[in-house]
């Protein structure tokens, strides 16, 4: 009791009220907290993307070269030596316009001697034909006979026929100094130009090459693949690689049904639109197309993840929950893969959101890629 009267006067000096240094009044009851989320908050929303098997286009870009739908190649039909070529690559000529010619000089000498033998035959000919009237006359009269009269027709008959075959070697020779003379068969440009004035040439021998003014094709040169066959008809977006900001379309027009023993490639040939333009001939070209691709699953590259080392995506159950699927991929494609095996259509995969799974993790599904 003595501690108690030293400590209140210590206590009263200090100005500590009373009621603090006597037993605290019981306090009232503390509320409860509210109850927390749950730990993992709310699901997440993530893209979910149907599987579905569906056509399938490819996209490829080709390499190539412009050429003409329809290219000639001109010779002349007998050798010879060449006399004068009139064109230069690049000319443009109409139908019938001279491009070359060779020595005529034997064949201008056969046709001499080919209408000097025409006109004799003619002549003899008219002899003959005034013989044989006067026969026929004298037989008429009683005067003649009738084997005089015969005599004179088979001789009419001879002449007529060597008259024939006069005309007819006359006609060869008059074609082959034609022939000596190398002629445009239709309107054109020239591609190329093989030989120069006095070289020999045999029969048959190119000596100019002209592209037709019926179009322009780009030619392409591709690997063997079975599925080459469906890509007849598409549609080929083109630019010439010297003009890029030039835009050109076409058409596949034909593939080869062969591989060429000599490079293994197969041809494919793109018919250009639009009239044929010669400065493009031979220019190189760069193609792009979207090709039938046969049918296939097509996702996009956010369902792509990685489980062990082979690919996945994640499976999204009936539950809402997700579980892995390893898939086997046939090919990358920008913005999409195409799958071979491993899901089936009638699933739903994960697309965006597909970083953030883990094995059996609940989902709320959100808006389905169109």
């Amino acid at each position: 009791m003595r501690f108690g009267f030293l400590l209140l006067p210590l206590l009263l000096a200090a100005g500590v009220p009373l009621a603090a240094a006597t037993p605290s009044a019981p306090s009232p009851p503390v509320a409860e907290a509210a109850p927390q989320a749950p730990a993992g908050g709310p699901l997440l929303a993530v893209e979910y993307v149907p599987v579905e098997t569906r056509p399938l286009t490819l996209g490829v870009q080709l390499t190539g070269t412009i050429g003409a739908q329809d290219s000639i190649d001109l010779s002349f039909p007998n050798g010879g030596r060449i006399t004068e070529i009139l064109v230069e690559a690049g000319n443009r000529v109409s139908a019938g316009m001279p491009l070359a010619r060779t020595d005529a000089v034997q064949q201008q000498q056969a046709l001499n001697q080919a209408e000097a033998g025409v006109t004799a035959a003619e002549a003899a000919a008219r002899q003959a034909g005034q013989a044989a009237e006067r026969a026929d006359e004298m037989l008429r009269r009683g005067v003649g006979t009738r084997a005089a009269r015969d005599a004179a027709q088979q001789a009419l008959s001879a002449a007529e026929g060597q008259l024939e075959s006069a005309r007819t070697r006359a006609d060869q020779a008059r074609r082959a100094l034609d022939d000596a003379v190398l002629k445009a068969p239709e309107e054109a440009v020239v591609t190329a130009r093989t030989a120069e004035p006095g070289q020999v040439v045999g029969a048959a021998q190119p000596i100019l090459s002209l592209a037709a003014l019926t179009g322009l094709e780009a030619v392409f040169r591709l690997p063997d693949s079975p599925r080459l066959d469906a890509w007849k008809g598409a549609q080929v977006s083109l630019s010439p690689i010297d003009h890029p900001d030039r835009r050109l379309n076409g058409t596949v027009s034909e593939i080869a049904p062969l591989v060429d023993p000599a490079t293994g490639s197969v041809t494919v040939r793109v018919a250009i639109d639009g009239p044929l333009d010669p400065a493009l001939l031979g220019a190189a070209v760069v193609g792009t197309a979207e090709v039938p691709a046969g049918e296939g699953i097509e996702l996009p590259w956010t369902a792509l993840t990685v489980s062990g080392t082979s690919p996945a995506v994640w499976r999204i159950g009936a539950d809402d929950r997700v579980a892995i699927a390893p898939v086997e991929v046939e090919r990358y494609e920008t913005g999409v893969v195409v799958v071979r095996a491993g899901v089936t259509s009638g699933e739903v995969v994960v697309g965006e959101g597909s970083q953030l799974m883990y094995p059996g993790r609940q989902v709320r599904r959100g808006t389905p890629r169109p």
